[in-house]
């Protein structure tokens, strides 16, 4: 009970300073001097809300960090080059047939 007591006399100490908090940030809305600081708090709250993309940092193939966009950008772009101009083992003893054309209808029975 001394929990609800306590939350109660926050909530009403709170709730007069919370509203008078949004009456004075309304009418900063057309005072001229106030909007920049308005747009700048729109912006942020934007901002916040937005997903984050790519990452900071990335490691190399020598281990070394690479922090700068362009070493970040070259970096992919060699793991990429050399993922794919690798060459797959095949196991020579496995023949498939080469299918030529369009490819065989699935029916369910």
């Amino acid at each position: 009970m001394e929990y609800k007591k306590c939350r109660q006399s926050a909530k009403r100490v709170i709730s007069p300073a919370k509203e008078k908090k949004q009456k004075k940030c309304a009418s900063d809305l057309n005072d001229p001097e106030h909007q920049s600081e308005i747009f700048r708090m729109a912006k942020q709250m934007v901002k916040e809300r937005q997903d984050k993309t790519g990452s900071n940092c990335l490691k190399g193939v020598s281990g070394k960090m690479i922090v700068d966009e362009k070493g970040m950008k070259d970096s992919w772009k060699e793991y990429m080059e050399k993922l794919m101009n690798e060459e797959n083992q095949w196991d020579i003893g496995i023949l498939a047939e080469v299918k030529e054309g369009p490819a065989d209808c699935i029916q369910d029975r």
